[in-house]
């Protein structure tokens, strides 16, 4: 590596912790946050959108989507995510992740608008429209997981490195509290003002026309807050590891970082020429890639892919299990507000207790611990307690049992968080090259929505044919095979991004050959 790429990559890796990595932190984390309310808001008006369209005149039970459309719709956003993954994660390096950056949000703020409104009133239309929406806003969301992991790291200090991409992730889990919220203060608001008796009582009267508005106005909300952090998105400029390794232009990386950092740089002059291409730039499908990153890059996939399938299979469905279990009431006691203020309470209960304190446990303790250790630990708890809840699963149903289950049912979630759900998001960020890392994060976290599309379709006729009981069962056997996989997965604690992705071996030897020098000084105020 030509030393004045060096010297600003150096200067990176050592920089104090300064106001503006949190800053990075919040601007980044904002679109995580709306990317999971968006992502996980759906489970929670999917069955008032069964008693909206769906009603039969008649039945002893209220509406419900079919199993086909139920799939569907809490399934589509996956798989335009997984598309926005690949094909935003290899932008961002091709085009630069400033670039690309502002395009994801405005996606996000637009589809979110959109996916509340329907073109046309019969069930069939209202479907469509809510599934063409949010796979574009699966699309928006899908390019905000290479990005922004991929800037954090670039931005970050070697010491506080996992830390600050954790927290970025973290912003996750205040996206499924606030989604929870939004629904319970919106639901309680049309409940007190529309009161309705339960459905047992009156079929038709059970779901008051107004709230059809519920629904729409919860999936809108989500425009708010990535509405509200793209003007300082665009302010950020590219990453100085972008600028020098890909672009190769150390000296406009320099500028770049001494405009947001507190370093003191002096500029004597540039021997490199920008963009300049060196014989060892391998790409992605080549076999020198495959030598040195091909177990990494699977690793990486493989794991994502498994706890995925366990991850969203446990969050999106987790009000059928406490419906399963009796902690929910059952839906023909309750009016259709009623229903999702009840599972609005229950999910975020779920979220206050046990899945923000995982993530925020993976912040304090990554760069400690390292990312190896909590993906193991978190991959074994997972599997312990699935298989604690699915082997004695009938005494977990009786009314005395209950809340032990809703206990251990939420250590699940702390430990996926305190665990692979964060560091599976972390080390792709951190292990492959700079010219690759947007792209490799992208398949792997692909893989990742692969899993969720597993877990979303999956799931849903796993309950139905085999119960809820097998197929914990089988979550648990899935979170034993992550644990297996992990081992394929480097350890980066500590360790500069270069050091890891093996870019200081591969360019000095060019250093060597080609002779060229610098007289760049960098200070680390």
């Amino acid at each position: 590596m030509p030393k004045d790429n060096l010297q600003v990559l150096n200067a990176l890796d050592g920089a104090k912790t300064q106001w503006y990595h949190f800053t990075a932190i919040i601007i980044a984390g904002m679109g995580f946050f709306t990317d999971a309310y968006d992502l996980f808001c759906i489970s929670l008006v999917t069955k008032l959108l069964g008693r909206i369209y769906y009603h039969k005149a008649g039945s002893s039970t209220p509406g419900s989507l079919p199993s086909n459309v139920a799939a569907a719709v809490n399934g589509v956003a996956f798989c335009g995510t997984l598309t926005g993954q690949l094909f935003f994660g290899w932008l961002g390096d091709k085009l630069g992740r400033k670039r690309v950056y502002g395009i994801t949000l405005l996606l996000m703020v637009i589809c979110s608008l959109a996916s509340g409104l329907s073109f046309g009133r019969h069930p069939n239309d209202v479907m469509a429209t809510l599934c063409f929406f949010r796979f574009w806003l699966g699309f928006g969301i899908g390019g905000d997981y290479p990005l922004s992991a991929t800037i954090m790291s670039e931005y970050a200090n070697k010491k506080t490195r996992g830390a600050f991409i954790a927290a970025v992730f973290a912003m996750q889990g205040f996206g499924i509290l606030a989604g929870g919220m939004v629904a319970i203060i919106v639901s309680g608001a049309f409940k007190a003002q529309y009161p309705s008796p339960p459905y047992f009582k009156n079929p038709n009267g059970a779901t008051v026309p107004e709230a059809d508005y519920v629904w729409r106005i919860i999936l809108m909300f989500g425009a708010v807050p990535a509405l509200l952090t793209y003007y300082w998105r665009m302010k950020m400029p590219e990453t100085a590891r972008y600028t020098a390794l890909v672009a190769k232009d150390a000296k406009q990386a320099a500028a770049d970082m001494s405009k947001v950092l507190q370093v003191d740089l002096e500029e004597e002059r540039q021997l490199e020429k920008p963009g300049e291409k060196r014989g060892n730039d391998f790409g992605l499908f080549t076999t020198k890639f495959l030598s040195k990153h091909g177990l990494h890059l699977l690793g990486t996939a493989s794991t994502w892919f498994l706890l995925d399938i366990a991850f969203y299979s446990q969050n999106l469905f987790q009000k059928d299990i406490f419906s399963a279990i009796g902690w929910i009431p059952k839906a023909k006691t309750m009016n259709a507000l009623e229903e999702v203020y009840s599972i609005a309470r229950a999910q975020t209960l779920i979220a206050l207790f046990s899945t923000v304190p995982g993530y925020w446990f993976t912040v304090a303790l990554i760069d400690k611990m390292g990312r190896f250790r909590i993906q193991l630990m978190g991959f074994f708890f997972m599997t312990l307690f699935m298989f604690a809840l699915a082997i004695p699963y009938h005494h977990w149903t009786l009314p005395n049992n209950r809340i032990g289950f809703v206990i251990m049912y939420s250590l699940t979630f702390f430990f996926s968080n305190f665990g692979p759900n964060a560091t599976t998001f972390v080390v792709p960020a951190e292990i492959f090259p700079a010219r690759l890392r947007s792209t490799c994060h992208g398949i792997s976290a692909a893989s990742g929505k692969a899993g969720a599309m597993v877990g979303a379709f999956g799931f849903l006729y796993a309950a139905d044919a085999i119960g809820v009981q097998k197929s914990l069962i089988i979550l648990g056997v899935i979170s034993f095979l992550g644990m297996l996989f992990t081992f394929l997965v480097p350890e980066s604690k500590g360790k500069s991004l270069e050091e890891m992705s093996g870019e200081v071996e591969q360019e000095n030897g060019n250093q060597t050959q080609g002779g060229r020098q610098s007289n760049t000084e960098i200070r680390i105020a």
